[in-house]
């Protein structure tokens, strides 16, 4: 059986030194630019858009999501070119994220609300336990699918006439 300290380096010896550090400090601007301009959004279209946070939860995220793909692309995990695949890949991830997250959101609520016999704060328990799992899950899609080195990142995306486009 492998010890604890071999099971954890088993599992990170691929990552080189400080990726993961680099992705968490992308992650954290991240988190802030985007509920930063979330709320810049909601202020702005607020006397123009009734429910005007839905809209601007729509443009932050879109937003959002390219400013993290070109964070993760030149700080974190430092690929060259093929920018529109990799950011299509990108919200493949992001996508998955989200549907995992919320199908796993409620049993977790239950979970927790039961293990604590708290069921007001088991929804901000659940969902910090399902985030920190979020960016460990997010982070290897990302290195293994979205920024993935060779010719096959290049390559399995092209269709028809847009090979080699980006």
């Amino acid at each position: 059986m492998l010890k604890p300290r071999s099971f954890l380096t088993s599992l990170t010896s691929h990552i080189p030194p400080g990726q993961f550090g680099r992705y968490l400090v992308v992650g954290i601007w991240n988190t802030v630019f985007g509920y930063g301009m979330f709320a810049l959004f909601t202020a702005l279209l607020a006397s123009y858009i009734p429910a005007s946070y839905l809209a601007a939860s729509l443009l932050s995220s879109v937003l959002n999501i390219t400013v993290s793909f070109l964070g993760y692309k030149w700080f974190v995990f430092k690929t060259k070119g093929h920018y529109f695949t990799e950011w299509a890949r990108c919200l493949i991830i992001y996508s998955g994220s989200i549907l995992l997250g919320l199908a796993l959101l409620p049993p977790s609520v239950f979970v927790v609300a039961y293990l604590t016999d708290n069921p007001h704060a088991a929804p901000y328990i659940a969902g910090a336990l399902l985030l920190a799992t979020q960016v460990i899950l997010s982070f290897f899609g990302h290195k293994m699918f979205t920024f993935r080195n060779g010719v096959a990142a290049a390559t399995s995306m092209e269709y028809g006439n847009f090979r080699g486009r980006q």
